[in-house]
């Protein structure tokens, strides 16, 4: 994979088990939410550098009931202020509330979330890089041809165990993927 360092490209993140720590419970309010050690200067480190960065994250937890929509915005707000305090900035946010049975359009490895972020800011998937822990992350990327890649925080280790096969370009966290895209 070749990236070119002078070109600004669209980056969209998974929340929880990328920028944040995950949790089988859930994370369900803005206590809960906690930043993984270097995930906050990663994203200032893009956005210093002139690339865009956007959230995909699946919240099937509102769906389920184990929080509400306030909880949800508390944990964003709480993120955006940690990443504007680190020198970064999150451009926009999109996430699924339905729970699995839903059968919605929007939930990863559906690419809903991904088109949706495009329509509203104009990104050109085709060109965008999607950074998950988890194969429904990096099929979303996939099915609207998005570069993928993985990291090994949150669920990263396991999707890596469960795909032996998967050719995405791989990493231990986001810094070093975020290192990576900036070299």
């Amino acid at each position: 994979m070749h990236l070119n360092p002078k070109y600004a490209h669209d980056i969209i993140l998974d929340r929880d088990g990328v920028i944040n720590l995950d949790s089988d419970q859930y994370v369900k309010n803005a206590d809960q939410w906690v930043p993984i050690a270097g995930s906050l200067d990663a994203i200032a480190k893009l956005h210093q550098a002139g690339h865009r960065v956007f959230v995909a994250t699946n919240q099937s937890g509102i769906g389920r009931g184990l929080f509400s929509l306030n909880d949800l915005q508390a944990m964003h707000l709480k993120m955006i202020d940690l990443v504007t305090q680190a020198g970064g900035k999150i451009t926009d946010i999109a996430f699924c509330p339905h729970s699995p049975e839903d059968d919605c359009a929007c939930r990863k490895p559906k690419p809903g979330l991904l088109t949706d972020l495009a329509k509203r800011n104009n990104i050109a998937l085709s060109s965008a890089i999607v950074i998950g822990d988890s194969l429904r992350d990096l099929q979303a990327a996939v099915a609207v041809n998005a570069q993928a890649m993985l990291v090994l925080t949150g669920k990263g280790q396991k999707t890596k165990q469960q795909n032996p096969t998967l050719s995405h370009p791989t990493f231990e966290t986001l810094n070093d993927a975020v290192t990576f895209i900036l070299t």
